[in-house]
């Protein structure tokens, strides 16, 4: 057993002073608000956070794809160009580097939504998961719990082919994709990269991810195609419900956040993402009110930064409506721990019996100090930086003191890709 005496933490619903923890094989087996003895730990604790939505490998585009004008679509091809770079053992380096400035962020578990699956040619790998089994790999190493959404990705756009470095992502057709992700966690593309008629394959499949309306262009070419909205197309056809997580869901109808909100269909929002590729601001917080569990991530990680991810939340709703005040920080807080939408049910709040994940904030730094270290000290003044101490299942994985090795790993991996200048 091992015991630990926060200074602060979060515990149902509120901030309580000096909460004794007690850990057994990874969870917490004892919570305690006004105890004494253990390892003290100085500063605001909180649930370790979920990433629900990532593409490790767009780690490489920070701080160059944002240089210049265009669009998505011009976003898109430099994308593709790092995609074409990868195989198992770099995709295994950039990726552990990746997973690790999650986790000293304060990410605790993330959803790798993962379609780079065989060579730049398109043909497979002696061992068919290699990419797969380097993002497991990467997340071990970097002591964050990873669930690998294997991603559908069968055509390039409605009725198109997969062309240029999309070849590495394609299965033939949906049943050959189920047979190589053998029933676990999984993903759709988007409704432009399944076919209508091979999307009753997903039926009942949970975790399900998606990507969903994005773009405009998404909306009217999926019009064009189908006649209805991906929102309906998925409604349809049976996707929509509880297991599922929409992404992004960021142009939708009022009848698209009747029809997600009726079915709870979860909605992973990524607003540090979606204003980096000028995508929009989505409606959250009608999804929300509809009835949809709403969670996080950092998609290209332009930004890796939780508390930022939920700050904008609401700062990007301001911007929308010239009102203030739409989440509360419980609220967001709420969002930033919703680690169901990765199909893990016992890990985001310190109670008995859930996996013990702690992240740990500094309440005295330029940023954070004489905002009252509570829950609105996190989501409205916190960054990345005050991030002091992460554990994982009861085990340390971050202190500030592995930052410089996080570094020189991201600069080496993502260095290794790029032409030198």
């Amino acid at each position: 057993m091992t015991a630990f005496l926060l200074e602060r933490a979060w515990v149902d619903g509120a901030v309580h002073d000096d909460v004794l923890v007690d850990v057994v094989d990874g969870r917490f087996a004892q919570v305690t608000p006004g105890g004494s003895g253990g390892e003290r730990v100085a500063g605001l604790t909180l649930p370790g956070l979920a990433n629900a939505h990532s593409h490790a490998f767009h780690r490489a585009l920070r701080g160059r794809t944002q240089r210049g004008q265009g669009t998505f679509w011009t976003w898109r091809e430099q994308m593709y160009a790092v995609a074409e770079r990868l195989d198992p053992d770099s995709y295994h380096r950039l990726a552990r580097a990746a997973y690790r400035e999650m986790v000293a962020a304060g990410y605790t578990s993330v959803g790798e939504f993962h379609y780079l699956h065989h060579r730049p040619d398109g043909t497979r790998y002696p061992e068919e998961d290699a990419m797969g089994s380097a993002l497991q790999h990467a997340a071990d190493d970097a002591g964050i719990r990873v669930r690998v959404l294997d991603t559908c990705y069968l055509s390039g756009g409605f009725g198109e082919p997969l062309a240029g470095a999309q070849v590495r992502f394609g299965d033939g057709t949906a049943e050959q994709w189920a047979d190589r992700a053998d029933g676990g966690p999984a993903a759709i593309h988007s409704v432009r990269a399944v076919p209508r008629d091979q999307l009753h394959v997903f039926r009942d499949w949970a975790p399900l991810h998606v990507h969903l309306s994005e773009q405009p262009a998404e909306n009217e070419a999926c019009l064009a195609a189908y006649g209805i909205t991906p929102t309906r197309l998925l409604h349809e056809e049976g996707l929509l419900g509880p297991g599922t997580t929409v992404v992004h869901a960021t142009h939708l109808t009022d009848d698209d956040v009747r029809l997600l909100g009726d079915s709870r269909t979860q909605v992973c929002v990524t607003p540090t993402t979606e204003r980096d590729l000028a995508d929009g601001i989505g409606p959250a917080r009608r999804l929300h009110d509809a009835g949809c569990r709403v969670s996080i991530g950092s998609d290209s990680h332009a930004v890796v930064d939780p508390w930022e991810e939920l700050r904008a939340l609401e700062m990007h709703e301001r911007l929308a409506t010239h009102r203030r005040g739409h989440w509360t920080a419980a609220e967001l807080l709420a969002v930033g721990t919703a680690h169901p939408a990765l199909g893990i049910d016992d890990v985001g709040a310190i109670a008995v019996g859930q996996r013990a994940d702690l992240v740990t904030l500094d309440t005295r730094s330029p940023r954070t100090a004489g905002t009252g270290a509570d829950e609105h000290t996190a989501v409205f003044a916190a960054t990345a930086a005050d991030v002091v101490r992460v554990v994982v299942g009861g085990e340390l994985a971050y202190t500030p003191d592995d930052d410089e090795e996080i570094g020189r790993e991201l600069d080496e991996a993502i260095g290794a890709l790029w032409p030198a200048p």
